[in-house]
């Protein structure tokens, strides 16, 4: 992560829309290499000479008009109808939205302090909502997966489920961000969300309660002689609960293993590494793809204690990122049988920058690569065994997923 210690400073009129257009174009231009280079300081107010030459500069070898920036922030501070309820910030953080949108990658974003701050209160598994993982295919806002047993669930949202409208919101144009920023609030109240369900001819509406979501990451349970652990994301209290659930297994010794990854949408990636190398003694379990032929291996670290247990992965279209890591791993070196449905295909990797005014930036820099070099977000992971589980399946209390992952461990 990057941490700044300066503060955003707004200059009056045109100094104001000069420095906006030299920040928001020299991210977009990697300008801040000339910053570095020529000594310009754009938090500094002896800095408009040298950005009014900065401007020029980058105009002349790119062929762009900055100038197109003033013009619009002109136009809307003083013709747009609503201009007295819109702030300069506000104006500000659109632009770096807008700027990072501009790449047509949904999980590249721009957060705003109140965002960003969401989003970290997201990893300590504590927040109000509803309980479920929401992400973007195909340019619609979609769940990824609810989580087991939290008001999304029970209420019957499902993976794959496609957000039309949120309560009266229509979604279309919302970033992932803000369609979460709709979805969450105070507990006891009431979201109604609209969606479109593959097999269904009309939308369904949803009523769902929110709570308080405290999650556990890992839970286990025992059918028979077989153990199956169940993650349901990738948290701060995984690799914890994760080895304890190892030392439980240890202890009784199991006929057998799942390991339910079902409806998981990811999360801490080095909580996937440890956890495939329970399976995997040595070699790569992931790796890292970038722009160029450059690759990263992670290795396993090798603590291998689960390899000698015959074990099914069990995944379905809401298993994500650090899910797919993991089932990934464990297939390409034969460690598992993989049991479901195809996952969400959610294979890039994001870097984390934290700027100055508690804002941040997401960006996408890699993808994901299984061991044998198969590329994540292509197609998400086939599993070995396609296994359906249907609407009236889970309305009969029915998991032919889970009955396929025991029979292959008890044959």
């Amino acid at each position: 992560m990057i941490y700044l210690d300066t503060k955003w400073k707004w200059l009056f009129g045109i100094l104001v829309i000069l420095l906006v257009a030299g920040i928001i174009f020299a991210y977009r231009l990697g300008f801040y290499l000339g910053q570095s280079k020529e000594g310009l300081s754009f938090n500094s107010l002896s800095a408009a000479v040298q950005l009014e030459e900065f401007v020029q500069q980058g105009q002349e070898t790119t062929g762009l008009d900055f100038n197109l920036f003033s013009q619009v922030w002109n136009l809307v501070k003083t013709e747009y109808i609503g201009r007295n309820e819109l702030t300069d910030q506000q104006l500000f953080y659109g632009a770096l939205q807008g700027l990072v949108a501009a790449t047509g990658d949904p999980y590249s974003v721009f957060l705003d302090p109140e965002l960003f701050s969401e989003f970290k209160i997201d990893l300590t598994g504590t927040f109000e909502g509803i309980g479920a993982e929401i992400g973007m295919k195909d340019e619609i806002v979609t769940v990824v997966a609810p989580l087991a047993d939290r008001p999304a669930d029970l209420a019957g949202l499902r993976a794959g489920d496609q957000i039309i409208k949120i309560d009266e919101q229509v979604t279309f144009g919302l970033t992932v961000m803000e369609a979460v920023k709709k979805i969450r609030g105070p507990q006891n109240t009431i979201v109604t969300l609209t969606v479109a369900r593959v097999g269904q001819d009309q939308p369904l509406v949803i009523p769902i309660t929110r709570s308080v979501i405290i999650v556990e990451s890992v839970k286990t349970s025992w059918q028979d002689d077989i153990f199956i652990i169940q993650i349901s994301n990738f948290a701060e209290d995984t690799d914890w609960l994760f080895n304890q659930a190892v030392n439980e297994a240890l202890l009784k010794n199991p006929q057998g293993i799942i390991v339910d990854l079902r409806n998981n949408p990811g999360g801490f990636f080095q909580s996937a590494i440890n956890m495939a190398s329970e399976w995997i003694g040595q070699g790569v379990v992931v790796s890292e793809k970038f722009n160029s032929d450059l690759q990263k291996e992670y290795q396993s670290n090798g603590r291998n204690r689960l390899s000698a247990y015959p074990t099914v992965v069990l995944v379905n279209e809401g298993s994500a990122s650090a899910s797919e890591i993991v089932a990934g791993a464990l297939h390409d070196h034969e460690k598992a049988t993989i049991v479901g449905q195809q996952t969400f295909g959610k294979g890039t990797v994001q870097s984390l920058h934290e700027l100055s005014d508690g804002s941040a930036v997401k960006i996408t820099n890699a993808k994901w690569l299984t061991p044998n070099g198969y590329d994540m977000s292509e197609a998400g992971i086939v599993p070995d065994v396609i296994v359906e589980y249907t609407a009236d399946d889970w309305q009969a209390g029915k998991d032919p997923q889970l009955d396929k992952a025991l029979e292959i461990l008890t044959k």
